[in-house]
């Protein structure tokens, strides 16, 4: 009988395969010349990143075969797929910071962000290339497949932005491409470095589907609900800047009169008054979407960990399901 895993064992093992993780990132990009190339690329591959998605790969390929051994290339090549989004995102947000750090784009200019982010995406390709197996044209066709659904995703919320009539519907689509493909993604190729079967490979596309949708919403619902900063950000962020997240959007449909104006405003005007989060928060209590927010995101963490149960590896299995809860901040 298999040792029961509590947090304290799940991250044990996060903080083994993410060192493990990040000693192999250091070897890639290893070529000095050009050096605005390569030192972009490794720049941002130093960053302080959680690691997030190759860990999904490695536990991917655990629970469908009990080994991760021939899935490190695999996670490499999802991890780096990820940076490359990462770069071009910050240039399309002009953002200045990176996990504390300028950005790429800042540090260097924009042209070399874009150049280095253009050769990530092939680097990435070469080494799901490299991996252990036979399956290498399923890995590519995964990555291809996430690449343009993240594409889509990007695309998708800036015309969000710009939308006065966006619905949940809309908002649903968006975070499925932009961040919960390549999650999904990310243990999709564990399965197949791990030689799963299709069904098993659906089972974990479901799980990271539905894990993904429910940390995106759990992220908005944390905004308004977080003590002052306890979340990281400042309480209410989302509604003094505008963004168009779940709550929001479904409060939209759940209030009329005085109520719906100030939150139709709020998207009209692009943001509002820090003053004013607590008048909103109120027209979100009233209308009932915190609660009802708060049982979407725990029944769609159940149905995630639903879809573990088809597969074979008990312990790669529960693996998954502790991580998974300690993203959604779950006990145990």
């Amino acid at each position: 009988m298999s040792m029961p895993i509590t947090q304290e064992l799940v991250e044990q093992k996060y903080r083994l395969y993410h060192t493990r993780i990040n000693a192999a990132l250091e070897q890639c990009f290893s070529a000095e010349k050009p050096d605005t190339l390569y030192a972009p690329a490794r720049y941002i591959l130093e960053g302080k990143g959680k690691r997030i998605r190759p860990f999904l790969t490695l536990l991917g390929s655990e629970a469908v075969s009990g080994s991760s051994e021939n899935a490190l290339d695999v996670a490499l090549a999802v991890e780096v797929l990820h940076n490359f989004t990462l770069i071009h995102d910050d240039i399309m947000d002009q953002a200045e910071l990176r996990h504390g750090r300028p950005t790429v784009h800042r540090e260097w200019n924009v042209n070399t962000a874009i150049l280095t982010g253009d050769v990530m995406i092939a680097y990435a390709y070469e080494l799901a290339l490299k991996a252990d197996g036979a399956r290498h044209i399923e890995l590519i066709h995964i990555l291809n497949h996430a690449n343009i659904t993240i594409c889509e995703g990007q695309a998708l919320d800036m015309e969000l932005e710009k939308k006065s009539d966006a619905t949940i519907d809309d908002y649903l689509d968006m975070i499925a491409k932009k961040t919960g493909r390549l999650i999904s993604a990310a243990l999709e190729a564990g399965g197949v470095a791990g030689n799963g079967t299709p069904d098993q490979l659906r089972s974990l596309v479901v799980f990271g589907e539905k894990i993904g949708r429910a940390f995106q919403i759990q992220d908005d619902y944390l905004d308004i609900m977080a003590a002052d900063g306890k979340s990281g950000k400042m309480a209410g962020g989302d509604i003094i800047n505008g963004k168009k997240t779940y709550l929001l959007l479904r409060s939209l449909e759940l209030t009329a009169g005085k109520d719906r104006e100030l939150l139709q405003s709020i998207i009209t005007n692009k943001g509002t008054a820090p003053e004013n989060v607590t008048e909103v928060k109120a027209v979100y209590e009233k209308c009932g979407v915190l609660d009802e927010t708060a049982a979407l995101i725990n029944r769609t963490t159940e149905e995630a960990f639903s879809a573990l149960d088809q597969l074979p590896y008990p312990e790669g299995r529960e693996y998954l399901r502790g991580y998974a809860n300690i993203l959604m901040k779950r006990d145990f």
